[in-house]
């Protein structure tokens, strides 16, 4: 890190490799397809190219990474027009390595079908929260909102991602029968 802050560029050329698979995770997250997530993972690694003198060693580098990524991500999908889609595109937590390999993808699947049915109001802080493990705070500052209103969002939109999975997607009080009205 430090030599690549000083220039090296096969120090820099290390690091990024390094951390590719991850930054491309994070962009495959919130762009929602191949296409914006490869053109936003390009961004991003020029973004980093172009601040790494920022980077000022008072967190991990991989937290700094991971806010200038998701900034320079949600930047290009704005600048597009496009609103991101979240997917379940992750690492397999180790309870799952244990189901079988068809549950674990029907599962991701449920999830990333309930997130795409979510407005992007809820989408976007549940995903940097649960999927980035982001604070509310790190949220607020990303979205330029109060804090208070991520947790809001996060809570609702878990509310309302629990109701997409138990097949109500119409919210409480209503019952899904499966037709349509």
């Amino acid at each position: 890190m430090k030599k690549a802050q000083k220039g090296d560029q096969a120090a820099f050329d290390a690091l990024l490799r390094r951390h590719y698979n991850q930054i491309y995770a994070v962009c495959r997250r919130l762009a929602g397809n191949e296409a914006d997530a490869l053109d936003a993972t390009q961004e991003a690694l020029i973004t980093l190219v172009r601040r790494i003198d920022r980077f000022d060693g008072r967190s991990k580098f991989t937290t700094w990474m991971h806010r200038v990524v998701v900034n320079a991500c949600l930047d290009e999908l704005r600048r597009r027009g496009r609103r991101p889609v979240p997917t379940a595109v992750e690492e397999q937590p180790l309870a799952a390595a244990e189901r079988p390999v068809a549950e674990v993808v029907a599962d991701r699947l449920d999830i990333e079908s309930a997130l795409a049915q979510l407005p992007g109001s809820f989408r976007v802080p549940l995903v940097l929260c649960d999927q980035l493990g982001m604070s509310y705070e790190e949220i607020a500052q990303e979205m330029d909102i109060p804090p208070g209103t991520v947790r809001s969002r996060i809570s609702r939109g878990r509310r309302r991602l629990a109701e997409v999975l138990s097949g109500n997607p119409e919210g409480p009080g209503q019952r899904h029968t499966g037709e349509k009205p």
